[in-house]
């Protein structure tokens, strides 16, 4: 009996780190597509305010355009 107990806390510690490091894992692949959202996100909001702030001054004129 006194063999086995050091084995079975072996066991579960091994279990536990392996379970942390799939969590871990995990959670890192979301946060790496909650980033890529968010830059996304960003984009579109910065297209949708240009297009915003030239429906409100109006079209540019030809000598402001760039070339």
């Amino acid at each position: 009996m006194k063999k086995y107990l050091p084995l079975a806390a072996l066991l579960v510690a091994l279990g536990l780190i392996l379970f942390l490091y799939q969590r871990l894992n995990n959670t890192e692949t979301a946060l790496k597509r909650a980033e890529q959202k968010f830059q996304d996100c960003e984009i579109v909001t910065f297209q949708l305010q240009n297009k915003l702030s030239q429906l409100k001054r109006g079209p540019v004129p030809d000598s402001l355009r760039e070339k």
